[in-house]
């Protein structure tokens, strides 16, 4: 723990913008885009409305981290910049817009892993999940729905990072080997949907360490991560509210267990016992992240307007 607040502290001093005015002119597209989305509602299916906040929170989020990354830096070039806001899903503006590191090439291999992985979950969408008798419908849907993101998180966002690294731009894929954890903490930092990680630590876990601590600032970022998530989730067919964010302070509270003296007394932060705890923890709950009235209220619905049902 104290290793984390040195390291939090460390990235403060480093990362205080400029003053000037630019807070509303940062924030303002994804409040703008959120209300285009809200009023979407009464027009669009449910998993529309998950489609649309979910892109309103992204394309805010990629502007909020342009704009900052702009102010400390000192401007990219536009081509640069329109390839961070439309090309790449990663929220590390800082390290994508400047050239101080030039990553080596890929090679054959990871380019094959990302192909495999974005064609396996294809399969699955369109072929393996309308094999699923009709009376399984939340077991169809989940097949739907790991799926898809294996098709965008593990495959075609794997596929932009290596594009980007084979044009000399450190892209850094957003999935780690997750199933390989040596820890709970190490899942959520280093290897789950790094883009989501750096908007929590770059928003919410930095700003609020001082004033909470880095414990409480960490349960914090884990909650507005499931607040985030209800959104999308839970608000487009309007059931199953709190369940996500349920699940994200369940993994807040695992963490703080994970590094308290207890946990590092039962072997929880590496290794085997490290690797499990970190599975029961994630993948357990996981039904309550995603829950039965999204799966069968957005993802069936969904399937079946792009032609997998």
């Amino acid at each position: 723990m104290a290793r984390l607040a040195q390291s939090v502290a460390a990235d403060v001093p480093a990362a205080r913008l400029p003053r000037g005015g630019w807070e509303w002119k940062a924030w303002l597209p994804l409040v703008a885009f959120s209300v285009a989305a809200l009023g979407l509602r009464s027009h669009l299916p449910p998993w529309g409305i998950m489609w649309a906040f979910g892109f309103a929170i992204f394309g805010g989020f990629k502007w909020l981290t342009w704009w900052r990354a702009r102010a400390l830096a000192g401007g990219a070039g536009i081509g640069r910049s329109l390839g961070y806001l439309l090309l790449w899903p990663g929220m590390h503006a800082q390290t994508f817009l400047t050239d101080r590191v030039r990553p080596p090439k890929p090679t054959r291999i990871p380019w094959a892993c990302a192909v495999g992985k974005t064609t396996l979950g294809a399969v699955l969408v369109w072929g393996v999940a309308r094999q699923v008798p009709a009376d399984y419908p939340l077991l169809t849907g989940w097949i739907g729905l790991v799926g898809m993101v294996l098709l965008l998180h593990f495959g075609a966002f794997h596929i932009a990072a290596l594009a980007w690294q084979a044009a000399g731009v450190e892209a850094r894929p957003l999935m780690r080997s997750p199933a390989l954890p040596t820890s709970l903490s190490d899942f959520w930092s280093n290897r789950w949907n790094l883009a989501f990680r750096q908007l929590a630590h770059d928003l919410v876990l930095r700003p609020l360490h001082r004033r909470l601590g880095v414990a409480g600032a960490g349960l914090a970022a884990f909650v507005a991560s499931g607040l985030a998530h209800d959104l999308v989730i839970s608000f487009p067919d309007g059931a199953g509210y709190g369940l996500p964010t349920a699940y994200f302070v369940l993994q807040g509270l695992g963490v703080l267990f994970e590094r308290s003296r207890l946990g590092r007394g039962l072997g929880l932060a590496r290794g085997l016992r490290g690797w499990v705890f970190a599975a029961v923890v994630t993948a357990g709950p996981a039904y309550w992240l995603f829950h039965p009235a999204f799966i069968t209220g957005v993802i069936l619905p969904f399937m079946r307007a792009v032609g997998a049902l």
